[in-house]
């Protein structure tokens, strides 16, 4: 098992590559979208000093050479890219809405994955949901009163139909006319899932790089009038079934599997690290399940996160693990005190579990 760190577009700079070495990473995830110019901000997580970046042109897809000197500024500093995560909507909102640019933004995903293989990078998590990310509030709910964030349900934010021009909880047409998306049914969803698979999996072998499917979060079966795919750890095998292969694989969030109304997570975690379908892990702790459950300290939640580790080390995997969300702690610098913390937790853990 490989310890690594997960950073946001606007953090992707030599400070936090050198943050991430010295707390005891290895590898790193890094993310290519903009989510906090059009989404809501992950409280502390601000940047240090000038860092990489890709253009602000929006339906430009990332180019080989920028991905070529990300990989090469991050091994630079002693690390290795464990992967992408997450398509920019601009590249793929008509593959998640079954709309009229569908084919062209499928061969610009089977592009990307090529570029990914070119350059050497190994895996692309991504998040295959209309809705996206949505509905999270932000209190101080971890140890201490730790700034966190939470669903709380019926009591939280009201679901809203989402507006055209939007998805996965970010604007890719700010001009687009007036008018939601309407109903997503759970047919259509996973139908576009498997056009999705079919076109893009066999690329992904001749280019050698994993596609890597995170769950939904918040796991509810349905988010502002919009179907979910896995929000029970079984439709992961479906999902794996529909298009078998190495490069179609999953990103097993730990926190967001044990959010989930139904199904064991140490079984969930059994089963897929037995068939070597994992891309790599979020390792996040929580309180609770569907619809109320709060993001905390990995050592203070509902889930023994030593026995995660213990099932993945039995079972053989290899890959990457990075900390995920973590509490934002009391201090001048909250995300990287918080990170640290999980980093060291981790890694002191992982230490202890490949001696025994």
């Amino acid at each position: 098992m490989e310890l690594g760190l997960g950073l946001y577009r606007h953090m992707l700079t030599t400070e936090n590559f050198r943050f991430a070495r010295q707390a005891g990473a290895t590898h790193l995830v890094a993310h290519l979208v903009d989510y906090f110019k059009e989404g809501p901000r992950i409280p502390g997580a601000t940047s240090s000093g000038s860092g990489w970046g890709v253009s602000d042109n929006r339906n430009r897809l990332w180019t080989l050479d920028e991905l070529h000197d990300l990989r090469a500024a991050i091994n630079a500093e002693g690390l290795e890219l464990a992967a992408i995560e997450n398509f920019d909507p601009s590249h793929w909102y008509d593959i998640l809405l079954d709309g009229p640019s569908k084919r062209e933004q499928l061969e610009n995903i089977q592009e990307l994955i090529r570029r990914l293989g070119k350059a050497g990078i190994p895996c692309m998590g991504y998040n295959f949901s209309v809705a996206g990310v949505w509905g999270h509030v932000v209190g101080p709910f971890a140890r201490g009163g730790a700034e966190s964030v939470g669903f709380l349900g019926p009591d939280g934010p009201a679901e809203t139909p989402i507006p055209k021009g939007m998805v996965w909880n970010m604007v890719y047409d700010p001009e687009a006319h007036a008018g939601t998306v309407g109903t997503v049914t759970q047919e259509q969803l996973w139908q576009r899932l498997t056009d999705f698979l079919q076109a893009v999996v066999p690329v992904a072998e001749e280019a050698g790089v994993r596609l890597a499917l995170h769950p939904d979060d918040p796991p509810m079966p349905t988010l502002r009038g919009t179907a979910r795919l896995v929000y029970q750890p079984e439709y992961y095998q479906r999902v794996l079934d529909l298009t078998p292969s190495r490069s179609n694989g999953i990103e097993f969030c730990v926190g967001s599997i044990a959010e989930m109304a139904e199904g064991d997570v140490y079984d969930a975690v059994d089963r897929y690290s037995r068939q070597g379908k994992i891309g790599y892990v979020h390792f996040r702790n929580v309180r609770g399940k569907v619809p109320r459950y709060q993001e905390v300290f990995v050592d203070e939640g509902d889930i023994d996160m030593i026995r995660v580790l213990r099932i993945l080390q039995r079972n053989g995997y290899d890959g990457v693990i990075i900390p995920d969300h973590t509490p934002q702690m009391t201090c001048a610098a909250p995300w990287h005190a918080g990170m640290a913390f999980s980093l060291g937790y981790m890694r002191a853990a992982m230490t202890l579990i490949e001696a025994e």
